[in-house]
């Protein structure tokens, strides 16, 4: 008797398949400005475009990237990729130039595919930089045979999940980048199963969820995908994040359900025109990628709903390692508004200090993790990889401290902490504290060189529209909540805070810009 057989997991593609089996005639994904593709339209996509790829020469172990906005193809090709369990490179689609070649470069991508009318130039650098890399277009392309025209020349046929196992590659990520080059992860069977059970266990969904997809598909947007399915819901798609297409979108459809990243949620409250909508649809808003201001959380809460649901995860352990959940939501204790929750029962968690010993309660500690969430390491980085696992944890990098009641409140990134003559200052605290000023959409703080005290604390200031606040009481705010030596000494104005592709601010691109001393 085959017993590895007999008792083995089924993983993503095996529940991709027998969810995409079921209730064929059932909408599943709705285009904004096209048809409604039924839960057999997306199998039979899926199945096609499985073939073309096949006849393209993609096999097994084939390493597959895919740059492309949001579009129903970007779902069947991510699919296919697992149908014939390739490995899917995703390339997020506001990524720079540098970051694409990297990952092209570093990942030895075998075929590259991508939506032809945005990204042609760029495809056809990535040829002429990268020898041997094969290119497939979505839609008409000098540079490629049009794969969306490739797959309609083939019927669907029966869609079969791969025989794997729960080491076997399914994805190879990168990590932000925010401090270096972005480092290769390969995300395997074992992990994409731990981050669906876990999404399916332990998220707040409607039911059924009326989900809007507004963040990219060939990343975090496509994580809603499968839940959505097996949820039986249904699956709106935007081309990309605009605040009033979402509005107008929640307004009209009916939306209950989406995912934002921070910088979205500030989006939507600044705009001008958001009390011209009726948002009240809403009963799920799943956010996380980054840190939130609690003041602007309290905003949300107050102006769309009771609706916030948080997650907190990293490319290492993906979107799952904490929770809070609606309901622990409270806009009256603003120490839990900057909570990102409580680990989910599926992971062990702990706060550990330089000697990889746990912290008491209120005591700052970096966050890790041991459990089937966790990466197996980075790709070609065995230092790299032993110091994460240093002690037998994944080391998140996450500084945070516990509450007697569970709650883990992240206080910075243990690399973003600054050094001030001799002090240790968090800058997301500072951060925090700046944000409860009602003029104030977002900040960032950075430590910059100085002769005298080492680093001296910067902060980079974005004010709302139509507001105004001064550089000298925006300082006096934060010196009065925690003394003159955590206070900015130098205090900047500025028209946005850059981000990082996966929505974090880029740190790295403001001490490139502000980091000297003025």
């Amino acid at each position: 008797m085959d017993t590895d057989q007999l008792h083995r997991p089924l993983y993503c593609a095996d529940i991709l398949v027998n969810a995409l089996n079921q209730d064929p005639t059932r909408p599943l994904l709705h285009l904004l400005d096209g048809p409604t593709l039924t839960v057999g339209d997306m199998r039979d996509a899926i199945s096609r475009f499985a073939q073309a790829l096949r006849s393209l020469g993609i096999t097994a172990g084939t390493r597959v990237g895919l740059l492309s906005a949001n579009r129903p193809e970007v779902l069947h090709t991510s699919h296919a990729v697992q149908i014939l369990a390739a490995i899917y490179i995703p390339m997020h689609p506001l990524g720079g130039f540098a970051d694409h070649l990297h990952a092209v470069v570093d990942a030895e991508i075998d075929i590259l595919v991508f939506d032809a009318q945005p990204y042609g130039e760029r495809a056809a650098e990535f040829a002429e930089r990268s020898p041997g890399l094969r290119l497939a277009a979505f839609g008409p392309s000098p540079l490629a045979e049009d794969l969306c025209k490739l797959a309609e020349g083939f019927k669907p046929e029966r869609l079969v999940a791969p025989k794997v196992g729960p080491s076997g590659i399914m994805r190879l990520g990168y990590s932000g980048g925010t401090t270096g080059k972005p480092k290769s992860l390969a995300s395997v069977q074992r992990v994409g199963l731990a981050t669906l059970s876990i999404m399916m266990a332990e998220w707040e969904w409607p039911n059924p969820p009326r989900m809007l997809a507004c963040t990219p598909l060939s990343h975090a947007g496509a994580a809603l995908f499968l839940p959505t399915l097996l949820k039986n819901g249904t699956m709106l798609v935007l081309p990309r994040f605009d605040p009033v297409a979402v509005m107008e979108a929640i307004q009209e459809r009916r939306i209950n359900c989406m995912m934002l990243v921070p910088t979205m949620i500030y989006a939507l409250l600044d705009h001008p025109r958001f009390g011209e909508f009726d948002l009240s649809s809403l009963e799920t808003v799943f956010y996380g990628a980054s840190a939130i201001s609690p003041a602007r959380l309290k905003e949300a809460i107050e102006r769309i709903g009771p609706v916030f649901f948080q997650f907190y995860g990293q490319a290492e352990c993906p979107m799952a390692i904490t929770v809070m959940r609606k309901a622990e939501h409270d806009v009256n204790d603003s120490r839990r508004l900057a909570s990102c929750g409580r680990p989910v029962p599926w992971v062990h968690v702990e706060l550990l200090d330089a000697n990889n010993s746990p912290v008491p309660d209120g005591h700052p500690g970096e966050i890790c993790v041991r459990g089937p969430l966790v990466m197996d390491g980075y790709r070609n980085s065995p230092e790299l990889t032993a110091q994460t696992f240093a002690g037998g944890w994944l080391h998140t990098g996450d500084v945070a401290v516990r509450d007697p009641g569970g709650f883990l409140r992240i206080i910075d990134r243990t690399k973003d902490m600054i050094v001030t003559g001799g002090f240790n200052v968090y800058p997301r605290e500072i951060e925090d504290i700046l944000g409860e000023h009602p003029a104030v959409s977002q900040s960032a703080v950075i430590g910059v060189p100085h002769p005298k005290w080492g680093e001296a604390i910067k902060a980079l200031v974005v004010l709302r529209p139509g507001q105004n606040a001064t550089a000298e009481e925006l300082i006096d705010r934060v010196a009065q909540r925690k003394g003159s030596f955590q206070a900015p000494k130098t205090l900047e104005f500025i028209d946005s805070i850059p981000q990082t592709a996966v929505g974090k601010p880029d740190k790295k691109a403001l001490r490139a810009k502000f980091g000297q001393y003025s």
